[in-house]
């Protein structure tokens, strides 16, 4: 998968931009708020419903502007689309080949892109929520039916909450029977992405920080043992038979699937407390190589794969370990750093230079 061109207009602070991406590295530099990861952000959201960074579309129009533009061509398999994205504060319209797109399943597949940043490092020692989020939006983009489970559950999780909030209960137990249901396909689609990407996740890690740490990844809900939709389902109604009580006294639903958390461990022990900083990195990074895999087998061909503020992430070993890797691997890569670092360059053959200010980008060369 390659994107062969991409042109944004009034997005965030970018007024018009237009380039002709190199077919492997891409570097893009600048001093921070310039408008580097804006751009990577708007190629992220050409074949993802929702943004990395924010849920909010007013945020991603140019102030004092109407709306926000972006195009992208993209080469898959052999053939080329051509996808528009227009950013409204009411809603976003998406053409493919310009022709109107109105489900999240017919642009699913079209431009897939793993984003690591940040704000995803930070998901190691923030609250079970952040990794539920990015859990959620990892197990989509390989598995378009878990989007449909996924809204099924929160639509009737959001009734069920209403039912308890209320003097008359009417109908809880039926509101109840359809929570576990859509509750056990949720859980049983989560469980088996996790057990994909833990059998990959230790080989990436090694590969990238270099030492002989044992690392995991577990997702173990909450008064849940199988693994199979059916037994989950029973599982799930004893669960909120438990806790009915406190989610009565609450006026919502205490436990499910919406209250789960991911597990990272290292050597056998919680990441969050014993890892380093590094390690930290580290980990997060082999799981997005991990996903790359995983969307790898799913589609037949690689993501693009979009490293937000590279001289911040890691250090100067890991980026080598990471881009010795990345050179044996046909992947499109988009690098931001605040720097035009020689060491980078030397490792990314090939790579494809631009100049970010102001949310402008200037092509400096090969």
């Amino acid at each position: 998968m390659r994107l062969c061109s991409v042109a944004v207009a009034d997005f965030r602070n970018i007024r018009t931009v237009h380039i002709e991406p190199g077919e492997r590295f891409n570097l893009l530099y600048g001093l921070n708020g310039q408008g580097k990861t804006n751009l990577l952000e708007a190629i992220y959201l050409l074949g993802n419903p929702r943004s990395f960074r924010t849920f909010r579309l007013p945020e991603l129009v140019r102030h004092g502007e109407r709306q926000a533009r972006i195009y992208g061509s993209v080469e898959s398999g052999g053939i080329e689309n051509n996808l528009q994205l227009v950013i409204e504060a009411a809603g976003r319209k998406v053409q493919i080949d310009g022709k109107a797109v109105h489900k999240a399943s017919e642009l699913h597949g079209k431009l897939n892109a793993v984003i690591f940043s940040p704000d995803d490092t930070g998901m190691v020692r923030m609250g079970p929520e952040s990794r539920r989020r990015y859990l959620d939006r990892a197990v989509y983009m390989g598995d378009i039916g878990y989007l449909h489970c996924w809204h099924s559950y929160h639509r009737i999780l959001k009734q069920r909450n209403h039912l308890l909030k209320s003097s008359d209960r009417t109908g809880l137990d039926i509101w109840t029977e359809k929570l576990a249901e859509t509750g056990a396909e949720v859980i049983e689609r989560r469980l088996k992405f996790v057990a994909v990407l833990d059998t990959t996740l230790q080989k990436y890690y090694a590969t990238i920080a270099g030492g002989s740490e044992t690392s995991r990844l577990g997702y173990q809900p909450e008064g849940v043992i199988s693994t199979e939709q059916g037994p989950i389902r029973e599982e799930l109604l004893e669960l909120f038979k438990r806790h009915q009580r406190s989610d009565e006294r609450y006026g919502t639903t205490t436990a499910g699937p919406h209250r789960d958390d991911l597990t990272f461990m290292l050597d056998e022990r919680p990441l969050k407390a014993f890892g380093s900083q590094g390690q930290q990195k580290s980990f997060v990074l082999a799981l997005k190589m991990a996903e790359m895999d995983n969307l790898h087998d799913t589609f037949g061909e690689s993501p693009l794969l979009l490293l937000d503020d590279m001289s911040s992430e890691l250090d100067a070993c890991r980026n080598h370990n990471l881009m010795e890797f990345l050179t044996t691997r046909e992947i499109q890569v988009f690098i931001t750093t605040t720097e035009r670092s020689p060491s980078l360059l030397e490792a990314a053959p090939h790579c494809a230079v631009f100049h970010v200010e102001d949310g402008n980008l200037t092509f400096e060369g090969n």
